[in-house]
């Protein structure tokens, strides 16, 4: 069997050769899993032939909430490992859930698709709602994705391999003290930092931990990052966007103890004098877009931009 994908206004059509395709599940504890729409998804799976993987975790709340006894050959832990190219990764919870799904996708080509059970949702592809429409797109091939940037990371952790992040980076103090971040692009001083921080976004990540620290909104599909500082003591320090071919070096100097860095959803210390480097990973991830509703009306409608509070 062979993908083939066509381009449609920038978003890419996936058509598989025929209906046989594998969905990888992914779900985790702190969601809410309501019998009713647990048993919608698997119905779904099973009324198109699909086979699956599903991670341990989902598995064991499966387990006890339906009864359903899965396969300890469709169970997989920290990694999906290998799987055919007829994949696609379905997250069962909110834009976190679908954060921490990515991580465990060890082939990057396989698109991604979020069913919403959380709250704003704007990376998930369905509501609760619309769980029966999104497996019926899949089957026919009418999928919709877009390819999303990922950042790479280096400096974190042992050191062995670079960590990626389809939203953020961010360095923030711990204590109660405030943390100095000297932030270099291509080898030139932007900024000193200090505050509680500071954010590197994608422009997936804009509308995140970044729009809340008064950073902008980017569109999906600009080729840049924004860095925004998290609380200044600076007033005259604004967040600056900058071409995502650059390479960004953040340099910590904490007074007291460790600061700490949070890479998507999963959180490391770093101490005083650790730097990290920063630049756009060689791997996209293909995200899975509702059909007939661009970027702009997901985000006045989730915004409420809509609302007119004069009323």
């Amino acid at each position: 069997m062979q993908r083939l994908m066509c381009y449609l206004c920038g978003v890419k059509l996936l058509i598989f050769s025929d209906a046989s395709m594998k969905i990888i599940l992914f779900s985790r504890e702190q969601v809410d899993h309501r019998p009713q729409q647990m048993a919608q998804v698997f119905r779904a799976i099973e009324r198109h032939g699909f086979s699956y993987a599903i991670n341990e975790e989902f598995a064991r709340i499966v387990a006890d909430t339906l009864g359903r006894v899965i396969d300890p050959a469709a169970i997989y832990g920290d990694t999906t490992g290998e799987q055919p190219a007829e994949s696609v990764m379905v997250c069962y919870g909110g834009d976190g859930t679908l954060l921490e799904g990515i991580q465990r996708l060890g082939d990057k080509s396989i698109p991604v698709a979020g069913i919403n059970f959380g709250h704003l949702g704007f990376l998930t592809t369905a509501t609760r709602e619309g769980v029966d429409t999104l497996f019926d797109d899949i089957a026919r091939g009418q999928l919709l994705t877009q390819p999303r940037t990922l950042l790479r990371i280096e400096g974190v952790g042992d050191g062995t391999r670079p960590l990626l992040a389809l939203n953020e980076v961010a360095v923030q103090r711990l204590e109660a003290s405030m943390v100095k971040v000297i932030a270099r692009v291509d080898g030139q001083t932007v900024a000193q930092y200090n505050g509680d921080g500071v954010i590197v976004a994608t422009p997936t990540g804009s509308t995140a931990y970044s729009l809340s620290a008064g950073g902008p909104i980017l569109s999906p599909s600009c080729a840049c990052f924004v860095i925004s500082p998290l609380a200044s003591h600076n007033f005259g320090i604004r967040p600056v966007v900058i071409p995502d071919s650059s390479r960004i070096e953040l340099r910590i100097h904490s007074r007291r103890g460790p600061a700490q860095l949070s890479v998507d959803n999963r959180t490391y210390r770093i101490g005083d004098g650790d730097a990290i480097a920063i630049t756009r990973a060689e791997e996209r991830i293909l995200l899975a877009v509702p059909h007939n509703i661009s970027f702009y009306e997901t985000l006045h409608s989730k915004m409420m931009w809509d609302v007119d509070i004069r009323n």
